[in-house]
């Protein structure tokens, strides 16, 4: 698999992950027949189980308006990867008569939480309305199959441009500038974003990236290499092989598999991952109303030093509280094959996925 089949099929459901061919050319148009024709009263969000930044949008608040629609899942790297476009669009055009409005669909069964929403758009930056698309009832309506996915629709209430995926970001601003002029807004600044993403929301390096997202949980997990196998639902003792295979991965101690993820039953557990790529992200957290989980990272065996994460210290040591994306590992430079390996230092942690960058 290259580095860029792991980038676009690396999705964070499990779902076809594609790169937007764009409308073949610098002119906007109707794309996406199912959806080409949305009219403002379907793009109202209907069946959205609650706001973040706003009221509920009304037929007033959209009506007339070029708006641009993001459908993100906050543990989602890939869409954490756009956010710095997107958040930079809605403040560039806010007063030029664009409507940004997040559409928060849910991966995992924590993410409906609204007050986690609420948290995580907080902690990102967001500022522009959110809906909170729990039940996926605006995903339907829009036919949607990504995260992240961005639409475009014009004043008519016609989808005129989508984007699927990372990138497209010079394309998308242009459409954007494109359907605000059609609306008559004047004076629109017309030079392109440039950015410089830092942290977890800077591009991948694909280049470096042979490893793809990876499910810890049974429903969608692949090359776990823990000797005999997953037992789903039951709480077991496993054991790692002595060498892991690039790519492979394997939990040691007493840990329970379920669907989405895997419950650590006593404190000492590990995962190990044998992994090539920049960065090393796992999504996982403690139990709601549960005490954090202090945890310590390795990379071959030593502390990372200088290839630590946002979310550990040079020393490999760091706390896992609400659920979330943690980044782990963004190595400096000499990305070879390594072997990943965290230990939990108390029970109750629950690991869901490996993402990687």
């Amino acid at each position: 698999m290259t580095a860029r089949e792991i980038l676009l099929a690396g999705t964070c459901a499990g779902m076809a992950f594609l790169a937007s061919t764009g409308t073949g050319g610098r002119e906007a148009k109707p794309v996406n027949p199912a959806t080409a024709h949305v009219t403002n009263d379907a793009l109202l969000l209907h069946g959205a189980t609650g706001w973040v930044n706003s009221p509920p949008l009304t037929d007033s608040a959209v009506r007339g308006k070029v708006v641009l629609v993001d459908f993100w899942t906050y543990t989602c790297i890939n869409w954490r990867r756009t956010l710095p476009y997107v958040r930079a669009w809605a403040e560039k055009y806010k007063d030029h008569g664009l409507v940004v409005i997040g559409v928060h669909t849910p991966e995992f069964s924590f993410e409906k939480n609204i007050d986690n929403v609420r948290r995580e758009t907080a902690a990102l930056g967001i500022s522009y309305p959110v809906a909170v698309d729990s039940d996926y009832a605006v995903w339907r309506t829009f036919h949607n199959q990504y995260w992240p996915a961005l639409y475009l629709i014009d004043t008519q209430g016609r989808i005129r441009y989508h984007q699927f995926g990372e990138g497209g970001y010079e394309e998308s601003e242009r459409i954007i500038q494109q359907l605000l002029a059609e609306a008559g807004n004047v004076d629109l600044p017309r030079e392109l974003l440039s950015l410089d993403p830092q942290g977890a929301e800077a591009a991948a390096d694909p280049r470096n990236l042979k490893t793809p997202e990876t499910y810890v949980g049974y429903e969608q997990a692949r090359r776990f290499a823990s000797l005999g196998g997953a037992v789903p639902d039951s709480p077991l003792r496993y054991a790692a092989p002595s060498t892991l295979r690039l790519n492979g991965w394997a939990l040691e101690g007493e840990w329970t598999i379920g669907a989405e993820s895997a419950s650590l039953i006593r404190a000492g557990g590990r995962v190990l991952y044998r992994f090539h790529a920049r960065d090393l992200n796992l999504i996982m957290g403690a139990p709601k109303n549960a005490d954090p989980v202090r945890f310590r990272v390795r990379i071959d065996g030593a502390p990372p030093g200088v290839a630590h994460g946002l979310d550990v210290d040079e020393q490999g040591n760091g706390t896992a509280s609400e659920p979330r994306m943690y980044q782990l590992i963004r190595q400096p430079a000499s990305i070879l094959d390594r072997t990943f390996d965290i230990e939990f230092l108390d029970a109750g942690v629950e690991v869901f996925d490996f993402t990687f960058g």
